[in-house]
C-alpha cells in the first residue's frame, strides 16, 4: 500500500468516526501539494461538507486534528479555505526509500497467464520509398505505448502491416524495369529502400513531363491522364501481377526483398522491433472473403455494379465501399483481413492501431465493421490518433523538398550530438569507438525524447539543433544527469562505501529530500496514468521533473564529502533509487542512459 492509499484509508475511517458517514473512494480526492504550501499532500474537503454540514475551514481542520491523532504518517497539517495540506513524518518518508530500494523494477508490472492481451499496430510503411520523419514519430509512438502497456501488466503483440501491393508499388517496379538497367542496392551502394524510392520518384518524373508534352498538345489535363502510356503500363503491371504472371511477380519478390532489408536497417537504428509483421498481399484476399460472407449474411448489400458497400447510417454515418464492381479491394477490406488472420493468430482482448489523426473516420467505420462481422474485440478497438511532425525549414535533407528521410535524420542526429559533445568537452578522453556510441545514444535519446515529450494528439515541430541541447527539457539533459549519478555511486564503491539495504527511519531530512523520495514514489502512478492515456509524454515529463529535482538537490547538497554517515548512505540511496527510475522511464520510452558521458 503506497502512502496515497494509507491516507486514503485513514480519512475515510476519519469521516466515519467524526461525522457517521461511510464515503466512497472517488470522494477522496488526494495530490501533490503545491510548491508555494507547506505539506506533502493536499486532501479537497469540499465533498465532505453536506456531511459535516459546516463551513471548509472547520471541516479541514477537524479532519486535520483527526489525522494526526490517529494515523502515525502524519506529522502535522495546515488549512489553506477548503484544502487540507498535510504533512507526512520523515521516518515514513524513509520507509518509503527503504521498500523503493528492495522493489525489482520499482513501478513495473508484470503480466501473468490472466493478464489481458493487447495488440498494437504501428509503422505501416509502403515498399516503393524510404521511411520518413512522420514514420518516425508513428514507429517511437507505437513502440513506447507497446512498452507503457506491457509495464502495466498486460501482455503485448507489436504488429506492422506493410503496404506491398497496389499501383505505387507497380510505379517503382515499372520505372527499375524500363530505366534501372538492372541496378541493385550492391552494384549502386544503396539502402534498398532508398534506391526503389528512387525509381517511384523517377516514375514520377518521367509521368509528369509526358502529362506536359501531352497537355503542349492541346489535351486537358484529365485528357492527358487518361491518355497517358506509362499509366497505362503501370496498370498493366498491377494487373498481371494480381493474374500470377510469373516475371513481375519475381521482379516484385525481389524488389521487395531489397526494400525489407532497408527497412530492417531503419528499424534497427531507431530501436524499434515486431513480434509479428502482416503483408497486404497476404491480407488483401483474406478481406475480400470476409466481405463476401458479410454479404451472405444480409450484414452488407450489393449495387447494380457489382460493388459491395456498408449501409452506417444507423450508426450516424454514411454508405462505404468495400469491394469495387470490378472485385477489387480497398484499404477497408484489407484492414478487415489483416484483422481476420490476428484473430486466428492471437486472442486479442483490445486492439490499438497506431495512425496518424487523418485517418480518425477510416477507423471510426473499421470499429464498427469489425464488430457487424463478429470481431469482439472490433466495438472497442482503439484508433490511438496522433498529430503531424514537421521540421523547421531548411533544417534538414529532404528527398522531394518536403518529405524528410528517416536514415537522413538519424544520421544528422548523431553527428550533431558528436560536434556539440566535443564542443562542451565530454568525448575528452574517449576512444573513437566510444565517442561515436556516447554520439549514438545521445543523437538517437534526443530525437526520441523531443518528439515523445509532446502530447502525441498535437502536431508539432521537430527542431534538431534544441532537442540536443544538454540543459532544459530535453533528452541529453536526463542522459547526463543519469551519468552523473552514476559517476557519484562508482566512487562510492570505489571508496569502498557499500551501500545499505535498510536505512534507519531517525535521519533528519531536509524538504528536498523528502521532495525528491515523494517524487520517486509517484513513479508507479505515472506509469499507470501514461498507460491509461496512452502517451509517452506523460513519462517524459514526469523524468524531465524527476531530474531537475534531483540536480537542485545535487547542488544544495553534499554526498561524498558529507560527514554524518548515516545521511551519506541516504543520499547515496536516494541517488541510486532516482537513477534507477530515470533508466526506468527513458527505457519505456526506448532510450538509453549511459552510464558515462
Amino acid at each position: 500500500m503506497n502512502i496515497e492509499q494509507t491516507l486514503a484509508a485513514a480519512v475515510k475511517k476519519g469521516i466515519s468516526t467524526l461525522y457517521g458517514v461511510e464515503v466512497e473512494d472517488a470522494q477522496i480526492q488526494l495530490s501533490k501539494t503545491k510548491k508555494e504550501f507547506e505539506g506533502h499532500l493536499t486532501l479537497v474537503v469540499f465533498p465532505f461538507l453536506k456531511i459535516s454540514k459546516k463551513n471548509p475551514e472547520a471541516t479541514a481542520n477537524e479532519i486535520g486534528e483527526y489525522l494526526k491523532a490517529n494515523e502515525s504518517a502524519i506529522s502535522g497539517f495546515n488549512v489553506i479555505k477548503g484544502f487540507l495540506n498535510l504533512t507526512i513524518a520523515p521516518a515514513v518518508w524513509i520507509e518509503i526509500l527503504n521498500r523503493v530500494n528492495n522493489t525489482n523494477e520499482f513501478g513495473i508490472c508484470q503480466a501473468d497467464d490472466n493478464s489481458p492481451l493487447v495488440m498494437i499496430e504501428y509503422s505501416s510503411p509502403n515498399t516503393n520509398k524510404p521511411l520518413h520523419l512522420g514514420h518516425v514519430r508513428n514507429n517511437l509512438l507505437g513502440f513506447s505505448i507497446s512498452e507503457i502497456l506491457k509495464a502495466n501488466g498486460n501482455k503485448v503483440v507489436k504488429t506492422n502491416i506493410v503496404n506491398d501491393r497496389g499501383i505505387h508499388i507497380c510505379k517503382s517496379m515499372l520505372a527499375w524495369k524500363k530505366w534501372g538497367e538492372g541496378c541493385t542496392p550492391e552494384s549502386t551502394g544503396k539502402k534498398g529502400d532508398h534506391l526503389i524510392g528512387d525509381f517511384y520518384v523517377l516514375f514520377d518524373k518521367h509521368y509528369k513531363a509526358e502529362l506536359a508534352e501531352l497537355q503542349s498538345k492541346g489535351m486537358s489535363k484529365e485528357e492527358a491522364e487518361a491518355a497517358s502510356t506509362l499509366m497505362a503500363e503501370a496498370r498493366e503491371m498491377l494487373r498481371l501481377w494480381e493474374a500470377g504472371d510469373l516475371e513481375t511477380y519475381s521482379m516484385w519478390e525481389m524488389m521487395n526483398h531489397w526494400v525489407y532489408e532497408g527497412f530492417d536497417e531503419t528499424y534497427k537504428m531507431m530501436g524499434v522491433d515486431f513480434d509479428k509483421i502482416y503483408y497486404e498481399s497476404q491480407t488483401y484476399l483474406e478481406g475480400k472473403e470476409k466481405v463476401v460472407e458479410g454479404l451472405e449474411k444480409g450484414l452488407l448489400y450489393k449495387k447494380e455494379d457489382g460493388s459491395v458497400w456498408a449501409d452506417l447510417t444507423p450508426e450516424g454515418l454514411d454508405h462505404k465501399l468495400l469491394l469495387r464492381g470490378d472485385g477489387t479491394s480497398v484499404y477497408m477490406t484489407q484492414d478487415i483481413g489483416t484483422a481476420k488472420l490476428r484473430y486466428q493468430d492471437y486472442p486479442i482482448d483490445k486492439m490499438v492501431y497506431v495512425v496518424g489523426n487523418e485517418q480518425n473516420y477510416h477507423f471510426q467505420v473499421l470499429a464498427i465493421l469489425l464488430d457487424r462481422l463478429g470481431f469482439k474485440w472490433g466495438k472497442d478497438l482503439v484508433h490511438f490518433s496522433y498529430g503531424m511532425v514537421e521540421l523547421p525549414e531548411g533544417k534538414m535533407k529532404s528527398r522531394e523538398g518536403t518529405v524528410v528521410d528517416a536514415d537522413d535524420l538519424m544520421a544528422e542526429m548523431i553527428a550533431t550530438a558528436k560536434e556539440t559533445s566535443e564542443e562542451l568537452g565530454k568525448l575528452d578522453g574517449c576512444t573513437p569507438e566510444e565517442a561515436y556510441e556516447i554520439a549514438r545514444t545521445v543523437g538517437l535519446g534526443a530525437l526520441k525524447y523531443f518528439i515523445l515529450k509532446v502530447d502525441p494528439r498535437k502536431n508539432m515541430t521537430f527542431n534538431p539543433t534544441e532537442s540536443i541541447d544538454f540543459n532544459g527539457n530535453t533528452g541529453p539533459f536526463i542522459q547526463y544527469t543519469h551519468a552523473r549519478i552514476r559517476s557519484v555511486l562508482r566512487k562510492a564503491a570505489e571508496s569502498g562505501i557499500v551501500l545499505p539495504t535498510e536505512l534507519p527511519g531517525n535521519l533528519d531530512l531536509s524538504e528536498k529530500e523528502e521532495s525528491l523520495i515523494q517524487n520517486i514514489a509517484n513513479f508507479p502512478n505515472v506509469v499507470k496514468e501514461a498507460g491509461d492515456n496512452f502517451s509517452p509524454a506523460v513519462i517524459a515529463n514526469y523524468v524531465y521533473d524527476l531530474v531537475k529535482e534531483y540536480n537542485q538537490f545535487y547542488h544544495d547538497f553534499s554526498i561524498l564529502k558529507e560527514e554524518n554517515e548515516g545521511l551519506r548512505a541516504f543520499r547515496l540511496v536516494l541517488s541510486e533509487n532516482t537513477a534507477q527510475v530515470v533508466k526506468s522511464g527513458m527505457r519505456l520510452l526506448g532510450i538509453n542512459v549511459p552510464d558515462r558521458m
